[in-house]
């Protein structure tokens, strides 16, 4: 009570979605929770097969360890981290009750994690996240993660509490796309390139634009994003990296990891335990030891699953589909042509015949339809702790962007405002 508003890092924080560093809402208060990682780049020369054979035994031994004597809830996707999971606990022999979710009228994204689970012998629960579920939730949700990372679209707030009744733990695969995948890059991008390359990844759509708005409301001095790129450039510029995909995933994982993925992990850890395998520090000093030719493309992890599971890797890769692991390479070629254009007959028969959009982003379950704008509306327009700090006409600029115009734009903005609102009813600090 009483604290004062650190407005930099408000800004920061609503360009890019999280706290930088150890930033806070407040001047006095710095978070404590950062701490020093091995991170370097000691590439040794290698094969493929003999990292995917070390992968393998240093992945399967932590995931032995973190589940030993316990129940495993896995959440399976059509995706890599969750499907590398699967076949290590597969093969170790853990016991496991698995999940999927996917958004109400929507693509069937449950189904691969629904094929994987069958393979594998486990339980399975195949869940939809509802309309408007978030503000039954959203008080509960900024308690849990005190409003440091944005709250409004993790779909695990929706389901972790049912599901932690199922098992002992949450295993989870945060942050393998960002270990085992190149930043698409040149590995000697120079350093004006990789700062550019940076903003790209941290800045949201929109946040920019907000954060500069409310800047020049607060009458601060200079230009934000001149002052937001010079912070960028001095956390980058301390990482003695000379690899730019390396230095810019170490960037990611000290940072971004830290503030975004580890604040929004409370979600799970809630209402249970959590292990995180790609967290953990072996793993960490693994993918320094790795030359980046094979971290790009997911190689690593898509070689594992072949090698040890290739049932498994039959099963069609959401981001490549139709295909699976062994014949992704035809994605975005002519064969994949007749696929796109019938998705592309589906989506317009279910928006224009149905008369229901396929909904492909979690703010439109939110914010879309009138008792989700009604809510919407509550929280930003009746709150008087939001108004002490953020302009009313800034507030009405962005919530008519999002209604009239671009959502998939102003979508990010409004999310960051409502979050704002709610962490400021709720700790009532001004």
């Amino acid at each position: 009570m009483g604290e004062t508003f650190d407005k930099f890092a408000i800004a920061c924080w609503v360009a890019t979605g999280f706290m930088l560093d150890n930033d806070s809402f407040y001047e006095s208060v710095k978070w404590d929770g950062l701490k020093g990682q091995p991170w370097n780049y000691d590439p040794k020369e290698t094969t493929l097969e003999k990292i995917t054979a070390d992968f393998a035994q240093l992945f399967e031994d932590i995931v032995r360890s973190q589940t030993a004597g316990k129940t495993a809830l896995l959440a399976l996707s059509g995706g890599l981290d969750s499907r590398t999971l699967a076949v290590a606990l597969r093969r170790v022999g853990a016991k496991v009750h698995s999940y999927s979710y996917g958004f109400e009228d929507s693509f069937d994204e449950t189904s691969y994690g629904k094929q994987i689970a069958k393979l594998a012998g486990w339980s399975f629960d195949d869940l939809k996240i509802r309309r408007g579920y978030l503000w039954d939730k959203i008080e509960s949700a900024c308690e849990i993660n005190l409003g440091y990372a944005e709250f409004t679209h993790p779909r695990q707030l929706a389901v972790a509490d049912a599901m932690s009744k199922k098992g002992d733990i949450f295993l989870l695969g945060h942050w393998g796309d960002v270990l085992f995948d190149d930043m698409g890059i040149a590995d000697d991008l120079d350093f004006e390139g990789q700062l550019k390359a940076v903003k790209k990844k941290i800045l949201k759509k929109g946040g920019l634009e907000l954060a500069s708005d409310l800047w020049k409301s607060w009458n601060m001095e200079g230009e934000f994003e001149e002052i937001f790129d010079k912070r960028i450039r001095t956390m980058l510029a301390a990482i003695p990296i000379e690899n730019a995909n390396a230095r810019i995933r170490a960037f990611k994982s000290m940072y971004w990891a830290t503030r975004w993925t580890s604040t929004n992990l409370s979600f799970f850890s809630h209402y249970a335990p959590i292990a995180l395998p790609y967290y953990d520090d072996r793993m960490c000093q693994f993918i320094c030891s790795i030359p980046e030719k094979f971290l790009a493309g997911r190689q690593i992890q898509i070689e594992y699953i072949r090698k040890y599971a290739p049932d498994m890797a039959k099963v069609s890769w959401q981001s490549k589909a139709p295909y699976n692991l062994f014949n992704h390479h035809k994605y975005l070629t002519n064969h994949h042509l007749p696929y796109r254009i019938a998705m592309k007959f589906k989506h317009l028969y279910q928006e224009r015949v149905i008369g229901k959009p396929l909904v492909q982003r979690n703010w439109e379950l939110q914010f879309l339809g009138k008792k989700n704008d009604k809510e919407l509306r509550r929280w930003l327009f009746e709150n008087p702790e939001l108004n002490k700090l953020v302009p009313s006409q800034i507030i009405e600029n962005y919530y008519q962007r999002f209604t009239q115009g671009n959502k998939v734009h102003w979508s990010h903005p409004l999310s960051m405002l409502l979050t704002l609102g709610v962490m400021l009813k709720k700790t009532k600090t001004l």
